[in-house]
């Protein structure tokens, strides 16, 4: 598989969330979002397997958000991998890389409009060392205290899609 193609993809409905601080479930003009505070960090989790098909390089994840009314501004997500490795990890309690990728978006000048943050891992330790066929689990953060980075937007973040390709 060449590099650039889309291995998964994730919707809001597939959000398995946190006991606690969690994106929840809303909807905006019938289509399902995840909203996350403007002043609370939040987190959604996604459970995948990564395709036999990859090819070991690094993974992109581009996660499509809206703002609930915000036309200006900038906000911050985080995503965070955990490896489930065969007869190794003890799923009773969270192993995720530690190794939180951070990136940008900008309220688009229309509320309502789609942006996209885009979030890198290079292959390895930043990805917790994931390979094909193995499940794993994907966590978005919304860093609305902006200890990474800005985050001056006060309305909820709306995750419409996330989409994880190979780099």
């Amino acid at each position: 598989m060449a590099s650039g193609n889309t291995l998964l993809t994730f919707l809001p409905t597939d959000n398995e969330p946190p006991s606690s601080n969690y994106a929840t479930l809303d909807t905006r003009n019938g289509h399902p979002v995840l909203d996350f505070d403007g002043s609370t960090d939040e987190e959604a989790v996604f459970t995948g397997v990564l395709p036999r098909h990859y090819a070991g390089g690094g993974l992109t994840v581009y996660v499509h958000v809206a703002f609930t009314s915000a036309t200006t501004g900038s906000g911050r997500l985080q995503a965070d991998i955990e490896r489930i490795d065969a007869s190794s990890l003890d799923i009773d309690s969270d192993s995720f890389t530690g190794t939180v990728q951070s990136a940008g978006v900008s309220a688009p000048g229309t509320s309502g409009q789609v942006v996209v943050a885009t979030i890198t891992f290079t292959s390895g330790a930043q990805m917790d060392s994931l390979a094909a066929g193995e499940p794993f689990r994907l966590k978005i953060r919304r860093d609305a205290d902006g200890t990474s980075g800005t985050d001056d937007i006060t309305t909820d973040m709306e995750l419409v899609a996330v989409e994880v390709k190979e780099t």
